[in-house]
């Protein structure tokens, strides 16, 4: 099923309505964020880590490591992927790969030693982002448009809807998809056979990433930094803070009060969100990469450096010493291993 309209903003939500229907030392500062691991994996633009094994692009494979330590990560197996892997989402058993021009492909990885490539849908465009949700992968591949494939039988994927207009990013939360390109659209996806657009917000230029955290969406949105919404009544998206990252805003995580920035080749931005209306960075780390790809999990914020493989950070707030003693009688702490 194929559109081959070229209009932008007003033409996203009614057709997905329809459809549906990113070599210096690095540098750091403050103790926000804190690197406690580099893996020399690179090229690396995308990684996940949502239990105890993290799974990463490696060139033109895709990794998997056990990673409950994540200063000191084993990778347990490998799979060959026909191009380098832009993002993951694991999910059921299986890892869900936007694999460039090669578009999805779907990787068995119920045993983490032998992760098995068992179907693909060859999208036309360049699989850029992914999200995964009530068994469809929705798939940003920026100027190629937006994908949708049903993934309720894995080894089996079909394309069943597709939009020619530029998506950058897309995200699930609850019941509705959150979608980036030139502006934000907030689509119920409760029925995935017959969606409703019910939000718009035009933006202030291209976006690269989006995510969603405690009724708010963060948007990384390339040359004018971050920007908070307020998508708790997703009919009415408002923008309620901005603030500007000295880089190329190319994804974003968040996490409790804090969101992070993949800012490009200036590395890793920790942004405190506790105010919404008013975010402001308390920290940096200035990779030795291009941070393009940022992930947090489990107390970690994992971030894809480019040629320089991952990087991986404690969480603001979180700290090695489960005692709290960062300074003082060292014989008082008791280490945590991460």
């Amino acid at each position: 099923m194929r559109s081959t309209f070229g209009s932008h903003s007003a033409f996203l939500i009614v057709s997905l309505t329809v459809v549906l229907a990113l070599a210096a030392p690095p540098v750091a500062a403050q103790d926000c964020p804190q690197l406690i691991g580099l893996w020399p994996y690179g090229p690396s633009w995308a990684v996940t880590a949502p239990g105890s094994h993290a799974y990463f692009g490696s060139g033109s494979l895709l990794k998997v490591a056990e990673a409950s330590n994540p200063s000191a990560p084993l990778v347990v197996g490998s799979v060959a992927l026909p191009e380098e892997a832009q993002d993951i989402v694991v999910t059921g058993g299986y890892a869900f790969v936007a694999d460039g021009y090669s578009g999805l492909r779907v990787i068995d990885v119920s045993d983490p030693s032998v992760p098995t490539d068992v179907a693909f849908v060859d999208t036309p465009g360049f699989a850029w982002r992914i999200a995964v949700s009530g068994g469809y992968a929705y798939i940003a591949a920026r100027e190629d448009g937006f994908y949708l494939i049903d993934v309720s039988e894995p080894t089996a994927p079909l394309e069943v809807g597709f939009v020619d207009v530029y998506v950058s990013d897309v995200a699930v939360s609850g019941s509705y998809l959150y979608v980036v390109g030139d502006d934000l659209s907030v689509i119920d996806i409760s029925d995935p056979w017959a969606p409703v657009a019910v939000g718009y917000l035009e933006l202030p230029g291209r976006a690269a990433g989006v995510a969603i955290s405690d009724g708010y969406a963060y948007v990384a949105t390339l040359e004018a930094g971050m920007w908070v919404i307020d998508v708790s009544d997703p009919s009415a998206p408002e923008v309620v803070g901005v603030v500007d990252t000295p880089g190329t805003a190319l994804s974003v995580a968040a996490s409790g009060s804090f969101a992070y920035v993949a800012d490009d080749d200036l590395g890793l931005r920790a942004i405190d969100v506790s105010a919404p209306t008013t975010p402001m960075e308390v920290g940096f780390f200035d990779t030795a990469g291009s941070a393009s790809n940022v992930e947090v999990s489990g107390g970690y914020v994992f971030v894809a450096d480019g040629a320089e493989g991952i990087a991986v950070f404690l969480e603001c707030g979180s700290s090695l010493f489960s005692d709290g003693f960062e300074s003082g009688d060292t014989s008082a702490w008791t280490a945590t291993v991460p």
